[in-house]
C-alpha cells in the first residue's frame, strides 16, 4: 500500500518536474549566454519550499507545480511580474535582511543592472534564441528520452506491410481508394519491407504521399489538414483475427473464448482482421455479442459482454468509454535491438509523429473538428502518470516524451504570456521599429492572461467533470432519486 502512494507521488512529480525544469533551462542557459541578467530561477509558483543563491541567481522551488519561470532583466514585463516573485525593484532587498550582498546587483543588492545586460538591449535574433530556447529543450528531451527508449529496450519491428483498415478522415478522400487487405510495396516510389520502412517514408514525404499497392498507385495531397501523421494515423496494420492472450478472469475467459481460436463472426458479422473485431467490440460496453469461433477442427458458438472501460487519449489525455473482453491479437512483430544511430532515427521519428499528432488536434480543434472538451490538464496527465509507472518505468518514459513535446507545441502558440506570444510581439515590434506602447502591451496582456485563464477552467473542468458526475450520482442513489 505505502509503495503505491509512493508512487502515485513520486511519478508526477518525475514527469511534471523534468518536462518543466528542462524547458526553463532552455531559456536560462540561452539568458546566461547571450549576457541577460536573470535573478531568479524557480520551478513552480508561489511560495518558496526551497530557495537557494549561487552567483547573481536565486534558485527557488515553489509550492505550486504548474510551470516555472525564469526572471530575467526587462523594462517591458512588470505587468506579468506577479506571475514571477515580483519587480527587480519591488523584491530588492535592504541592508537589514538576511541575503543582503552590498556587491550585488537589484534585487540581492545596491547596484543597477548594467544597461548592456537588460533583455531589450540584445538584438531581435537573440531575443528569439533565448524566447525559443525552451521549447528548442523540450524536443531535444523528447528525442534524448526516445532514443534512450529504442537503445534499452529496443525497437518493435511490423514484418508485414498490410493493410487492416483504413479510417480515413474528410480531408484525406483519396485514403479511400485503399482498402483492407492492400499490402503497400512502395512510397514515394521507395520500396518498403514492412510497417516500419512505410511510416519513415511517409514521414519524409513533402507536398504529397504516392502509396504503390497491388492494385496501383494511391497519391494523398498534403496540406495544413493532412499532414504526414494524419495518413500514418489513417492507416491501421493488418493483424489476423487470431486470440493469442486471454487475460484470467476476465469476459473473454469467462465467456468461453481460449487462445488459438480463430474468430470467425461478431454479432452475425464477418471478421476479417483483428481490427474487425475492435471496431464491433469497442461500440459495445455491457451489451452481450455473439462469437462464432473456429477452435481445431470445430466450430463454437460464445457469448461474451465486453466490459466498460475508461481510456485516455494519449494526445488529448481525453477520456472515453470503449468495450473490452480482455484478450489480445496475435501479433506478427518481433522487437530487436538496434545502434545508437538507429536508436537516434527512431526518437526523432517518434517525436515527429507525437509533434504531428499534437498539431493535427489542434488544428482540428481550431476547425471546430474537435471539441475543447477533449483537453485534458494536470489531474489528467497525473492519473496518466501513475497509470504509466504501475506499467513499467518504460511507460513513464514514453510519458515524458509525449508530455515534453506537448509542452513545446503549446508554447508556440501566438498567445501573449506564452513563448510563441512572446517573440511574435518582439517580431512586430522589431518591424514598427519601436516598441508598442503601454497601453497596447496592457491589452496584449490582458488577452494573454484571459485566454490562458479560460483554457485553465476548460481542462480542469475536463479533468474533473467525470468526478463531479459520479459523486452526484452517488448523493442521487443515496437519497433514492
Amino acid at each position: 500500500m505505502l509503495g503505491h502512494v509512493i508512487q502515485a507521488i513520486l511519478a508526477p512529480v518525475l514527469v511534471f518536474g523534468l518536462v518543466i525544469f528542462v524547458h526553463e533551462l532552455g531559456h536560462f542557459i540561452a539568458a546566461k549566454a547571450l549576457g541577460v541578467y536573470a535573478p531568479r530561477f524557480s520551478i513552480g509558483f508561489g511560495p518558496a519550499i526551497f530557495r537557494r543563491r549561487r552567483g547573481e541567481t536565486e534558485y527557488i522551488l515553489a509550492w505550486l507545480p504548474l510551470g516555472g519561470y525564469v526572471r530575467m532583466a526587462s523594462r517591458h514585463d512588470a505587468e506579468t511580474a506577479f506571475l514571477e516573485g515580483g519587480t527587480e525593484e519591488g523584491t530588492a532587498r535592504t541592508e537589514d535582511d538576511p541575503g543582503y550582498d552590498p556587491n550585488a546587483m537589484i534585487p540581492f543588492g545596491p547596484k543597477p543592472v548594467p544597461e548592456d545586460r537588460w533583455f531589450e538591449s540584445k538584438p531581435l535574433w537573440a531575443r528569439v534564441v533565448i524566447m525559443s530556447a525552451g521549447v528548442a529543450m523540450n524536443v531535444v528531451l523528447a528525442v534524448t528520452v526516445a532514443t534512450w527508449i529504442a537503445l534499452h529496450y529496443g525497437v518493435i519491428v511490423y514484418p508485414a506491410s498490410v493493410i487492416g483498415a483504413v479510417h480515413a478522415p474528410a480531408s484525406a478522400p483519396a485514403l479511400k481508394q485503399l482498402q483492407a487487405g492492400d499490402s503497400i510495396i512502395a512510397v514515394n516510389g521507395h520500396p518498403v519491407r514492412d510497417w516500419n520502412d512505410v511510416g519513415q517514408q511517409v514521414l519524409e514525404s513533402a507536398g504529397s504521399i504516392e502509396l504503390t499497392t497491388q492494385r496501383g498507385r494511391v497519391t494523398i495531397p498534403l496540406n495544413s489538414s493532412t499532414t504526414p501523421v494524419t495518413v500514418i494515423k489513417s492507416l491501421v496494420l493488418f493483424l489476423p483475427p487470431v486470440i493469442d492472450t486471454v487475460f484470467p478472469n476476465d469476459r473473454a475467459m469467462l465467456g468461453g473464448l481460449r487462445a488459438g481460436d480463430s474468430v470467425m463472426t461478431v454479432a452475425g458479422d464477418p471478421v476479417r482482421s483483428w481490427t474487425d473485431i475492435v471496431d464491433r467490440v469497442s461500440p459495445s460496453a455491457e451489451r452481450s455479442l455473439e462469437f462464432v469461433v473456429r477452435r481445431g477442427a470445430s466450430i463454437d458458438t460464445l457469448h461474451i459482454t465486453p466490459k466498460a472501460v475508461v481510456e485516455l487519449d494519449s494526445a488529448t489525455s481525453s477520456s472515453r468509454t470503449v468495450g473490452k473482453i480482455g484478450a489480445g491479437a496475435r501479433q506478427p512483430v518481433y522487437q530487436t535491438s538496434v545502434n545508437l544511430a538507429g536508436a537516434f532515427r527512431w526518437g526523432v521519428r517518434r517525436t515527429r509523429t507525437d509533434a504531428g499528432g499534437v498539431f493535427t488536434i489542434l488544428h482540428q480543434i481550431g476547425a471546430g473538428q474537435r471539441s475543447v472538451s477533449e483537453l485534458g490538464g494536470p489531474i489528467a496527465i497525473t492519473r496518466q502518470a501513475v497509470s504509466a509507472a504501475s506499467e513499467g518505468f518504460d511507460e513513464v518514459l514514453y510519458l515524458i516524451v509525449l508530455l515534453s513535446i506537448n509542452v513545446a507545441v503549446l508554447n508556440l502558440l501566438p498567445i501573449p504570456i506564452l513563448d510563441g506570444g512572446q517573440i511574435l510581439i518582439n517580431v512586430l515590434e522589431s518591424a514598427k521599429g519601436s516598441p508598442f506602447s503601454l497601453r497596447t502591451r496592457e491589452y496584449i496582456l490582458r488577452f494573454g492572461l484571459l485566454a490562458i485563464a479560460l483554457l485553465f477552467v476548460i481542462v480542469m473542468y475536463n479533468d474533473t467533470r467525470a468526478g463531479f458526475a459520479s459523486l452526484f450520482g452517488w448523493i442521487q442513489h443515496l437519497f433514492g432519486a
